[in-house]
């Protein structure tokens, strides 16, 4: 754990440490619109079954109003509005009678819109829903869509964490903005939706890997003190994106437009991220030593300790990391993370937990239709509540700590999904209340799961540890819209589901998780067993007082 050292000689945090953030929250930002974007590229319009003499000018009776045409021609649905998926046979003219009733026409006089749809697109211009048909008996494909990206965040999860661990932070980041800037831009063109759901998954392959490396670069290159406060700038940014999703979606009503204007942003990072340095403690852990001081002195130069360039040579770096160094003869693999008995219950209990988070978070923001008409205002709402939050994080961590933090407000996100069970659909105010305090809380746990997870595992496996947590958080965002997809069947599966899991995965952190805060990043096995045995015996405080000393 004696990088700390090394980065304090190097000016501990500035001007680099700034700019290295400013230009890792741009990728950030823009997360957000990848994940969420399907709550307007496939909005559900208003719609009803295209009928010859309704919708053929030509074929309209002249003495009738388009009122009476729709009143022969569409049965009515839910609350007495025209059915969106089915129409009459054969005009029941009847139904102009003012004494007529609903018996004057039965289900045998219907059929299902063989003709297609008419859409309503006052809202929206275009959606894949309205380009696709996907409605009535094909309604299942949104959501199917849906999990088929979040399987491809999973797979890249996976993939990336242990790519990231294998040949580096910044390749690997660089190839995925480039990998999503080109899957996105292939989407604007899919012919059918089975086109658009493979490019789909190739780009949600490549968020993985933004999702995972900002924080993991940041959080590597950080001092012990500054690293909540840097992550928590982090999360802030994915609420940002939230809101400025809600923005341009307002602005953009055409799919294949708003796609557009959330893809060409990734070539440009692409091309800035080449300038960020590699994460000096991998390569001083993989065995590159010589590597590791090249990028130190980088970050000295930039931050103004230019006498730091001479002072840092391969023999101090070899002094200060001498345990570190030492390390790298036993190299470590993926299978640590459950053969060494400290890995193994950190890694189940944190599999239970992202799992979890994921299952409901995507539970919940994925389906704002459901919760108002004004899916714009709702989700700069969601953001806006998700800064909140995000921005007092930074202060419950070190008040409540960071076992706590993510604990006790993954329980309350929990309870206010249990609390809309019981509200009526009628009244949407009080339903987006219990949303958005979810939201909130949920914004507050992520932020807090981004701090606490790399403080579990040392350098050489925590890009793999947060491969395998990201992928298996993932299949709980896969989950989440099939599990939505009961709700005709088993309405209350998925609001019960969503609710219980998190608070469930809460007593599991409390009970069989560690304490963090104020402790420096772990670099090996050694220091989290050096950290329990100086837990044990009530020396946690001279840990980091030992520590702080450096700042």
């Amino acid at each position: 754990m004696a990088f700390a050292e090394l980065l304090e000689r190097a000016g501990g945090v500035g001007l680099f440490q700034a700019l290295q953030v400013l230009t890792l929250l741009l990728p950030s930002i823009l997360v957000p619109s990848q994940m969420l974007i399907e709550n307007f590229l496939a909005a559900i319009p208003g719609h009803r079954c295209w009928v010859r003499m309704l919708d053929n000018s030509s074929e309209a009776p002249a003495n009738l109003s388009s009122k009476d045409l729709l009143t022969v021609s569409i049965p009515p649905g839910l609350n007495r509005e025209p059915h969106q998926c089915r129409r009459f046979r054969q005009p029941q003219w009847q139904l102009l009678d003012p004494n007529a009733t609903a018996t004057n026409w039965s289900e045998v006089a219907t059929e299902p819109c063989v003709d297609g749809w008419v859409y309503d697109r006052s809202t929206f211009t275009s959606t894949i829903v309205s380009e696709w048909d996907l409605v009535c008996d094909n309604q299942g494909l949104k959501p199917m869509g849906q999990s088929i990206y979040m399987a491809g965040v999973l797979l890249g999860s996976v993939s990336w964490g242990f790519l990231s661990d294998r040949f580096g932070r910044k390749p690997v980041l660089s190839w995925c903005c480039l990998q999503v800037a080109l899957a996105n831009t292939g989407t604007i063109f899919a012919s059918n939706f089975l086109i658009y759901c493979g490019l789909r998954f190739l780009s949600a392959f490549g968020a993985a890997g933004i999702i995972m490396i900002p924080a993991t670069l940041m959080v590597e290159w950080t001092t012990t003190r500054r690293r909540a406060v840097t992550v928590t700038v982090l999360g802030c940014s994915y609420s940002l994106g939230q809101m400025a999703l809600g923005a341009l979606a307002f602005t953009l009503r055409d799919w294949r437009a708003l796609q557009t204007a959330v893809s060409m942003p990734f070539f440009a990072i692409f091309l800035i991220s080449w300038w960020l340095p590699e994460s000096a403690r991998w390569l001083i852990i993989t065995g590159k030593p010589e590597q590791a001081l090249q990028e130190l002195r980088k970050v000295a130069r930039i931050n103004g300790h230019k006498e730091a360039t001479k002072s840092l040579t391969v023999e101090v770096l070899a002094a200060s990391m001498e345990e570190e160094l030492a390390s790298v003869k036993a190299r470590r693999s993926v299978l640590d993370l459950f053969l060494v008995p400290t890995l193994r219950w950190r890694s189940c209990s944190m599999f239970l937990v992202s799992f979890s988070q994921m299952i409901s978070y995507y539970g919940l923001v994925l389906d704002l239709q459901n919760l108002g008409s004004d899916i714009f205002l709702l989700q700069v709402l969601f953001g806006a509540v998700d800064l909140l939050g995000r921005a007092t994080t930074t202060f419950l961590l070190s008040f409540l700590g960071h076992r706590m933090t993510l604990a006790s407000f993954q329980a309350m996100a929990g309870l206010s999904i249990l609390a809309n069970i019981f509200v009526p659909q009628d009244l949407q105010t009080v339903r987006v209340v219990f949303a958005v305090l979810g939201k909130g809380c949920f914004g507050i746990s992520l932020t807090s799961i981004n701090v606490y997870k790399p403080e579990l595992y040392p350098t050489t496996l925590r890009m793999t540890a947060d491969g395998f947590l990201q992928s298996v958080g993932r299949l709980g965002a896969v989950m989440g819209p099939l599990v939505r997809m009961t709700r005709q069947a088993v309405p209350l599966l998925a609001p019960v589901s969503y609710g219980v899991i998190p608070i469930v995965s809460s007593l599991v952190l409390l009970f069989f998780l560690p304490e963090t805060r104020g402790l420096p990043l772990p670099d090996t096995i050694q220091d989290l067993e050096n950290q329990k045995s100086a837990a044990a015996k009530g020396k946690r405080q001279e840990v980091v007082i030992t520590e702080s000393t450096w700042f």
